[in-house]
């Protein structure tokens, strides 16, 4: 495997670097210190930088003002974002504009593309169902009725939701296909309830209650879903991985200038082995990150579905991000608890992106599906 990257994909991590510097992760509100929401919306001032440098962009035609780039360069700058905890809709509105693109009409292009890529619209992706561990797509039901659908249903813990002009939901019809339906904020037979995640931020719960849309705000090409599914999940390991270099790079630091018994904690073989062994998982979550993410970007075939790279990077991504905190945390002592200190706004931020990966048990599970039903030739 060849995972050198193009001259365009490293230009916009180095855009990304340049936007993200300014991010101190010891300003971003914290959980432990603040009951409720940590905030009442994204950073909106971040938001317009990473506009103005043409990040929201990436995924986007030149038609729509964008770069015309892939899912590897937007998990670059994932990777970034990451690693200074970036309170911005970025995965979600970057996949939920791109599903637009490839899979809508031209009324939905047109009305959301362009503005999406200014920052003027923000997307969000209803992806976690009724539960969080039970299929988005069936959550809740679509039912044509003359030249409108009709959604019933729930979908818990939508990021974003109070912001985003645009949900993108799930929704299985009667004969069993899934149809993505463009909800805006607001629409007549939609109600929100307020939810929060591990890291403080607020969450929604979406309830659709015979809420009508026309044809033209409904995606019901085939695959839409299940493309738009990968590439979230594919996002989310690009987060994970940009937190676990961030946090080992933080406790690489810090038992460097420790000391006991006159020397670095650095220096014992016990710290050693651990931090090494984090390593190791931080280096396989890479490599299986940049497989899923050019099997996405390239769609060439494989001998699984690309859907197979993503559920290995799944499970690398949430048992990996979970063993770095927790190993950062024990190294850390009780310093690693310190609300003064930035390690503990990383853990909650781990511990959600963790919940939102699954358990690797589960990913586990549909892989072995997938090979019991692409048995090697």
């Amino acid at each position: 495997m060849d995972f050198t990257f193009t001259e365009e994909q490293q230009a916009a991590a180095e855009a990304a670097k340049g936007v993200f510097a300014g991010v101190a992760p010891d300003a971003v509100p914290s959980p432990a210190l603040t009951p409720g929401a940590v905030a009442e919306t994204y950073d909106r001032a971040l938001w317009a930088r990473l506009a103005d440098a043409d990040l929201l962009s990436l995924l986007l035609d030149a038609r729509y003002g964008g770069a015309g780039l892939d899912a590897i360069a937007l998990c670059l700058v994932l990777r970034e974002s990451a690693q200074v905890l970036a309170r911005v809709p970025l995965l979600e509105s970057s996949a939920a504009a791109a599903a637009v693109q490839t899979y809508g009409g031209e009324e939905a292009k047109a009305d959301l593309l362009a503005r999406a890529g200014r920052g003027e619209t923000v997307l969000t992706v209803a992806a976690h169902g009724r539960t969080g561990h039970d299929p988005a797509e069936q959550s809740v039901t679509a039912r044509q009725d003359g030249a409108t659908w009709v959604l019933d249903g729930v979908q818990t813990a939508v990021p974003w939701a109070y912001d985003a002009d645009v949900t993108l939901v799930p929704a299985h019809t009667g004969t069993g296909r899934t149809v993505l339906a463009l909800v805006p904020r607001g629409h007549e037979g939609t109600h929100l309830a307020e939810q929060f995640s591990t890291s403080g931020e607020r969450l929604g719960e979406l309830r659709l209650a015979s809420a009508r849309l026309a044809a033209r705000d409904v995606i019901d090409t085939d695959g839409a879903w299940e493309w738009l599914r990968d590439l979230l999940a594919t996002g989310t390991c690009a987060l994970a991985l940009g937190l676990g270099e961030r946090v080992l790079r933080m406790t690489g630091e810090y038992t460097g200038k420790r000391e006991q018994f006159g020397f670095p904690i650095a220096t014992f073989q016990a710290v050693a082995v651990q931090a090494a062994d984090r390593y190791i998982d931080l280096r396989a979550m890479e490599a299986t990150l940049w497989q899923a993410a050019w099997r996405i970007a390239s769609g060439l075939p494989g001998p699984l579905p690309a859907a197979g790279d993503v559920a290995v990077a799944k499970i690398w991504a949430a048992e990996g991000v979970r063993r770095v905190v927790q190993t950062a945390q024990h190294l850390h002592g009780g310093f690693g608890a310190d609300v003064d200190y930035p390690l503990h706004r990383y853990h909650a931020w781990a511990k959600h992106l963790e919940l939102s990966l699954g358990p690797a048990a589960a990913h586990e599970e549909a892989l072995g599906d997938l090979l019991a039903a692409h048995p090697p030739a």
